[in-house]
């Protein structure tokens, strides 16, 4: 086949059609215009750039529709070309968004769009979804405030910081009633609740069930409290890596109680391995620390 007919049947089909026809399904919760996350099982796959390419967050595999092929189901380009061409003419589903797009490029940077937000306070939109509907105390969220980690985001939305080693704000997770997603241009690092110096490292999936898990446990002195939010890039594996190297550190995996979660907690096995730490498992009673939370507090009440 030419370089011009591989072309031509790379542009016909997107990444979602191979995904539907291997039996993954959208995510809609968790997924972007941008950026749709597809699962099957403890798979899990990103599309991006409108359908034409796609990565890994839990390895290091990427490439367009035909390295997608060659992914899912270890065969050769030539194997991988034909399948692709049998895909000509389906059309995948496509998710309801229920937010306008963001297509339009920010106007500010990453540092300048957080300190444009206002932080929450009580009574705030963000306030009430953080108190009323995810449960968390007034303590933790007020804590998360004074450290410079919540900002106010559209239609009662939360921002949550991500920030580097040096604690530089990276990106910020985005959680509402009606959406849920992360910052346009900003990259996913680790969500930090806590003292820096903690050695007890409990690494949870979002900012909430890190914000729900210190609340659940009281914001102990000696923990840090952490988010990867829903995926794992190499700054992420780096930036735990350079906290679980500190002599006396303890890893503890306090992902999901479910397939991705087992996924997860599997990685930080690794990087306690590669880095000489404790590690544990800290399994939510629910599906996650939020569900624990809420959980609780209604049997208090």
């Amino acid at each position: 086949m030419e370089r011009e007919d591989i072309d031509e049947l790379r542009s016909q089909v997107k990444c979602a059609a191979v995904l539907e026809q291997a039996g993954f399904g959208i995510d809609q919760k968790e997924s972007t215009r941008k950026a749709m996350k597809y699962r099957r099982n403890a798979e899990i796959i990103i599309v991006i750039h409108d359908g034409k390419g796609w990565f890994d967050p839990l390895g290091e595999s990427k490439g367009d529709v035909f390295n997608l092929v060659e992914h899912l189901q270890g065969v050769r380009f030539v194997e991988a070309m034909h399948e692709v061409a049998g895909l000509v003419g389906f059309v995948p589903s496509e998710p309801v968004w229920k937010r306008e797009s963001r297509d339009r490029k920010p106007d500010l940077s990453i540092p300048e769009r957080w300190r444009t937000r206002r932080k929450p306070w009580k009574g705030s939109a963000t306030w009430r979804y953080l108190i009323d509907e995810r449960g968390l105390s007034e303590r933790i969220v007020r804590i998360a405030i004074s450290t410079n980690l919540l900002r106010e985001g559209p239609h009662s939305s939360m921002w949550a910081a991500h920030a580097d080693n040096d604690g530089a704000i990276t990106g910020w997770e985005e959680r509402g009633p009606d959406w849920r997603g992360f910052a346009s241009g900003g990259a996913k690092v680790l969500f930090r609740l806590g003292r820096p110096e903690a050695l007890r490292l409990c690494v949870t999936e979002a900012a909430i069930d890190a914000m729900s898990l210190a609340a659940i446990e009281e914001m102990g002195a000696g923990t840090l409290y952490l988010s990867a939010g829903g995926g794992w890039s190499p700054a992420t594996s780096e930036a735990l890596s350079r906290l679980a190297e500190r002599p006396g550190a303890e890893l503890v995996a306090a992902t999901d109680a479910n397939a991705q979660g087992e996924v997860f907690a599997e990685r930080l096995l690794e990087i306690a391995e590669q880095t000489g730490s404790a590690w544990s498992r800290l399994l939510p009673p629910h599906d996650d620390w939020n569900d624990a939370l809420r959980a609780r507090n209604k049997e208090r009440e």
